[in-house]
């Protein structure tokens, strides 16, 4: 159901070689959207693919669909022909597919990190209100409509307009399609139903390892997915790209094109309600809680874990209502967090261990309401033996993190170098090791400056009886341009 009191605007800023669009709900950040012009996301565009390696232990095809790494088609995720339609179970991959074949495929998750797209040969084309199932004759209703009157009005429709335009398509009525007429529903039909022949035709036309259909440009996207009754207004500070969110209102979406303002102050657009800086919050471990709390995210290949610490809050009563509301106020900024940065996959949450059942209930309920107006799927387990809270959140595209930053240098993407005093230990080792198997007169160690002072300061002694111990004298030189862990040892 629709939330009166919530109010949404979307920001959209574009530069010539970025666009990045900002949610806000009542002036707070939730989502933020970036697409590059040198690597824009791939979700939704189809390829005309070829199977390259067929695997049948994994039961999944390594596809060429014309990227830097192959592609990957899981059994599950490839219409099965007529003879397989009746099976509840997944057929054998080498039924389906074979090394050599030309398949048509979408893209349903983007490339991450060393893996490559995910794929389907289940297409989908979404438009306003519908999202168009040509190969699939199944009929779907978001979740988020609640009002089973509601959804059995919806399905009745689109039976009716499926069932007019021929057997062999379903569709999924999307959350905006809600209170809509059977009109919008048709003329959303009528567009997808030639999309997909224009796409059919390309598809033919096309040689393998192309692109038959690429989806819709990040402001046109924001319109046909993210504009419900409860947004306001949407922003944009690019004049083309008003005029063409523009016309594509007027085709697609009449009610919102009133909405959607040219925004002309000198201000840049993404300093409105502080989003520049609280793109850059996002990027940190650390999120303090207003309680005087903290929350610690820690990102890895396998999973996101987030801890929840008191900090300086004590509360007023007990331990236990300090710890609770604690925890309350930490339910409600993961959900933004989790939506803002964008993680996916497993995520672990280590609330602060509650007494009370109700407590921990209650918790777990506020989480899931703030997670309510998310648009990825989620899921969440109750509390474990353990405390922690186990989800999972649907990623399709790259966190904010991985978009944004690259590995630090330094530590190579560990969070940690080792110390001034480790390197030390380090140099004496390697000297020591030097003089038992080459003939010199004498040594120079090369070092970040921290190391080099340790060494003059706190190891003078050590560095002392080394020189005796070997019988070699040792020169220290400072390098500027070495890391903290960086050292050499030259022999003279």
């Amino acid at each position: 159901m629709t939330d009166e009191s919530l109010k949404e605007e979307i920001l959209i800023n574009v530069t010539p070689s970025e666009v990045r669009a900002a949610l806000l709900e009542n002036g707070v950040l939730q989502e933020v959207y970036i697409e590059r012009s040198a690597r824009r996301g791939l979700i939704s565009n189809i390829y005309k693919g070829r199977v390259m390696r067929v695997l049948p232990g994994m039961q999944a095809a390594f596809i060429d669909i014309g990227l830097e790494r192959t592609a990957f088609l899981h059994a599950s995720d490839i219409a099965k022909p007529n003879a397989f339609e009746d099976e509840d179970i997944v057929p054998n991959i080498r039924d389906l597919v074979r090394e050599g074949d030309e398949i048509m495929v979408q893209v349903v998750k983007d490339p991450l990190g060393n893996k490559g797209a995910r794929l389907t040969t289940y297409i989908t084309l979404p438009s306003r209100h519908l999202v168009l199932l040509p190969r699939s004759d199944t009929i779907g209703i978001s979740a988020r409509i609640e009002d089973e009157d509601e959804r059995e009005r919806l399905r009745t429709m689109i039976e009716d307009l499926l069932g007019a335009n021929g057997p062999g398509s379903g569709a999924i009525v999307r959350t905006v399609a809600e209170g809509a007429d059977k009109e919008a529903l048709a003329a959303d039909l009528r567009y997808s139903i030639k999309l997909w022949e224009v796409v059919k035709e390309e598809f033919s036309r096309r040689s393998a390892k192309s692109l038959v259909h690429e989806d819709l440009s990040l402001p046109l996207r924001v319109l046909r997915d993210m504009v419900t009754s409860d947004v306001e207004r949407i922003l944009v500070d690019s004049e083309s790209d008003y005029e063409t969110m523009q016309e594509f209102a007027a085709t697609f979406l009449p009610d919102a094109k009133p909405g959607i303002e040219l925004y002309k102050r000198r201000r840049p657009i993404f300093d409105l309600h502080g989003i520049e800086d609280e793109i850059r919050k996002s990027l940190e471990r650390n999120i303090p809680l207003k309680s005087g709390g903290y929350l610690i995210f820690d990102q890895t290949e396998a999973m996101t874990t987030v801890d929840v610490n008191t900090g300086g809050y004590i509360g007023h009563r007990n331990l236990e209502e300090t710890i609770y509301r604690t925890n309350l106020e930490a339910a409600v900024a993961i959900a933004r967090q989790l939506r803002l940065r964008n993680l996916g996959g497993i995520i672990i949450i280590d609330f602060i261990d509650m007494e009370e059942a109700d407590h921990r209930e209650n918790v777990l309920q506020v989480l899931e309401q703030a997670l309510a107006r998310d648009h990825a799927r989620h899921q969440i387990t109750p509390v474990s033996p353990l405390g922690l809270v186990e989800m999972t959140r649907k990623r399709t595209r790259e966190s904010l993190q991985h978009i944004l930053c690259e590995d630090c240098p330094a530590c190579s993407g560990r969070g940690f170098v080792m110390t001034a005093e480790t390197v030390c230990f380090e140099v004496f080792r390697e000297i020591i090791r030097q003089s038992r198997q080459f003939e010199f007169e004498e040594v120079m160690v090369l070092a970040h400056q921290d190391v080099i002072e340790l060494l003059l300061d706190e190891q003078a002694r050590s560095l002392a009886e080394l020189e005796e111990q070997t019988g070699k004298s040792i020169r220290l030189q400072t390098e500027s341009l070495y890391l903290q862990d960086q050292f050499d040892v030259v022999l003279m």
